[in-house]
């Protein structure tokens, strides 16, 4: 699981949403979220997601877009994901 921050360049709210739909349908994402004081940083969760691609895609959607920071997230403790109980 990996947590990626994303700069954009947005002018309105409709590019706001051009951002969120943009990141939202990339492969491996499990969620969106926009972030700051102007709401234009993108922050994404996912698995196997390609932070450079999804970066270069905000880009060309909305004239501008910086890749600020990429980090593994530590899965829960607790939460058993691939084993099954029974």
């Amino acid at each position: 699981m990996q947590k990626i921050v994303i700069k954009v360049q947005v002018r309105c709210d409709k590019c706001r949403s051009k951002a969120m739909e943009t990141a939202a349908d990339t492969d491996g994402v499990i969620s969106v979220s926009l972030q700051g004081k102007y709401k234009d940083t993108v922050v994404v969760t996912g698995d196997g997601v390609d932070s450079a691609s999804l970066a270069k895609r905000l880009g060309k959607k909305l004239g501008h877009a910086s890749l600020e920071t990429v980090e593994e997230m530590k899965e829960k403790p607790g939460v058993d994901n691939d084993e099954t109980k029974g």
